[in-house]
């Protein structure tokens, strides 16, 4: 799977698990740190957790793949998973607002996840 097929499977796991304003940012063009972003809110610590948890066994089952690297898993206010060609960020809204993610990397591509029931 390429690397924007894996940035969707893991929106999809964010969806499950009723992430907010999930948005993927294509930014392969302008950095070589990854291919995509997966950009997600969680209302709370528990639900921050879940929501990786979910992307991180969707992506373990479907593609065989697993994190190079977890940050954040403990506290739950915001949690990265780095796979590489993408890392995902789950973080609750004060967080998100704070790191201000799309900002800092919105030269890139910027799709708006939206479930398709």
């Amino acid at each position: 799977m390429d690397s924007e097929g894996l940035a969707r499977l893991a929106a999809e796991a964010a969806d499950d698990r009723k992430a907010v304003d999930i948005r993927l940012l294509r930014v392969e063009d302008v950095t070589t740190l990854t291919d995509w972003f997966v950009v997600c809110s969680g209302l709370s610590d528990v639900q921050v957790r879940a929501i990786a948890r979910s992307v991180e066994d969707r992506l373990e089952a479907d593609c065989e793949r697993l994190p190079l690297r977890r940050e954040g898993v403990t506290q739950g206010r915001w949690v990265l998973l780095d796979y590489g060609d993408l890392i995902v960020q789950v973080l609750t809204p004060q967080e998100r607002s704070y790191y201000d993610l799309e900002a800092f990397w919105g030269h890139g591509e910027t799709i708006h996840f939206s479930h398709n029931p």
